[in-house]
Order: structure tokens, then C-alpha cells, then sequence
């Protein structure tokens, strides 16, 4: 990770979860990080919190709604001016409604798309473009997927989520093909968690709490650490080594 210090990073989603835990490793191994989600004093607390502990780098918050692209432009905007750039763009933040395929609301299924699928390709494009206007050859952009995004289970909950995650590894492949096309060395990865003991679960059953109660203790449940790790992983691969895909669950996790 030490060819990362002093370079930027953008993380969406970084207020809670995988993402506030993506942002204190990355803040910790001395990077600058843009850190945005609708929460600002969320990622507030969080800076102040990486400044308590004495991390090397620094985490700058950013107020963002990735549904409205004049937001995500206007971030990227200010990121050029403050920062030149960034160097890695890790696209964590996504969401999912009870919203099934026969009874579901459209308005659900629109906002899922808008922010795991519209959003993400949003700001991978950006990025790619922000690298690129600074003959940056060795960025790298990070999907946090699902595990959903390979299967579908038989729950009518989240079989709309489950498309919106099918369709993050299919982009993902299909930057990778681009990225070879464009003859760069920036690199794709997909990271697709299983269950993550967050609050995600809590949000898809806002209404029956009881739903994600009993889900986290159906198994022994990854923790936030775990996929921070992963992507230390990611990050920490040679140049030359491209990992594309990585699929991480808990043992106990049959599908």
C-alpha cells in the first residue's frame, strides 16, 4: 500500500458500513479520500474520528446524492480543483427495497438502478476520465458487488436488487474490456461480499426489523473489516497483476 500514500481516492457510500470501514483503512494507510454519501455529519464525525487517531492521511467529506448526476459532476468538479484528481475510485455505496417483481413499486426499482447501476457507471466513467487527463496509468476502480450479483435466491425481496448486482458484474467485465481496449494499465476489480453484518439488512426491512435480525443470526456474518481487507488486497497487487473478480462468504453461508 505504500505506493498509495499522498495519492487521492473517492469512496461512495462512506458513511456507514463497508464504506466508513473502506475510508479509516485507506485515511490509515495515508491516502487522501474523498469520502461522500447523502450524510455529511456522518462522514464528519468519521473525519474527526481518523484525526483522534493519529492516521496519515487525511478524509475530506463531501455531501452527495449519487441519484442526481448534476451532484456527481459537481463533485468531481471539486475534487479536480482541490485535488487534481483522483487515483482510485472504490464504488461502494448501494441499496435495496422490498420491491418484488410482481407487486413491487416502480419508484423502488428506479432507485435502485439509479444508484447501484446509473451511479456507479457515473462515476466510473469520471474517474476514468480524471485519470486519464492526468496520464494516470496505474489507477484502479473497485465495484463492491454481491454476492447477489451471481445468483439468485428465493426470496422475492430483493430479486429487483439482485438485477441491479447482476448488472454491476457484467459492467465491470465489460470496463475491463474497454480499459484493455484503451491500452492503459488501469485496473477493475470486483469484490462481491456475501452476508456483511451492517446496517443493510436493518434499511431493506425497515418495516419488520425482525427480517434482519433474523438474519444475521442465521450465520456467523462477515464484518466490515473483512471486506476492508479485501480491498487492502486489491490495492496492494503488483502492477502488472490484474484481480478481477473476488467472491468472499461466510463459511456457514450456503448460497
Amino acid at each position: 500500500m505504500d505506493r498509495w500514500k499522498g495519492r487521492v481516492a473517492l469512496v461512495t457510500g462512506a458513511s456507514v458500513g463497508i464504506g466508513a470501514a473502506i475510508v479509516k483503512s485507506l485515511v490509515q494507510h495515508g491516502m487522501k479520500v474523498v469520502g461522500c454519501a447523502r450524510n455529511l455529519e456522518q462522514i464528519q464525525n468519521l473525519a474527526a474520528e481518523c484525526v483522534r487517531s493519529g492516521f496519515s492521511g487525511t478524509l475530506f467529506p463531501y455531501k452527495c446524492d449519487l441519484s442526481v448526476e448534476d451532484e456527481v459532476l459537481s463533485m468531481f468538479s471539486s475534487i479536480k480543483v482541490q485535488h487534481q484528481g483522483i487515483d482510485v475510485c472504490i464504488n461502494n455505496a448501494g441499496l435495496a427495497f422490498p420491491e418484488p417483481l410482481l407487486s413491487g413499486k416502480t419508484s423502488g426499482w428506479r432507485t435502485m438502478m439509479d444508484v447501484n447501476v446509473i451511479a456507479l457507471s457515473v462515476c466510473t466513467r469520471e474517474a476514468y476520465q480524471s485519470m486519464k487527463e492526468r496520464n494516470i496509468n496505474d489507477g484502479h476502480i473497485i465495484n463492491i458487488n454481491s454476492m447477489s450479483g451471481h445468483r439468485v435466491v428465493n426470496n422475492s425481496d430483493v430479486h429487483f436488487y439482485t438485477a441491479s448486482k447482476y448488472a454491476v458484474t457484467a459492467l465491470t467485465e465489460g470496463l475491463r474490456q474497454e480499459l484493455r481496449e484503451a491500452k492503459t494499465h488501469i485496473r477493475a476489480t470486483c469484490i462481491s461480499p456475501g452476508l456483511v453484518e451492517t446496517e443493510f439488512a436493518y434499511r431493506l426491512f425497515s418495516e419488520s426489523p425482525e427480517k434482519a435480525v433474523a438474519t444475521y443470526k442465521s450465520v456467523k456474518c462477515l464484518q466490515a473489516a473483512d471486506i476492508t481487507n479485501a480491498v487492502g488486497y486489491v490495492l496492494s497487487a503488483p502492477p502488472h497483476v490484474q484481480i478481477g473478480d473476488i467472491e468472499i462468504m461466510p463459511v456457514e453461508q450456503l448460497m
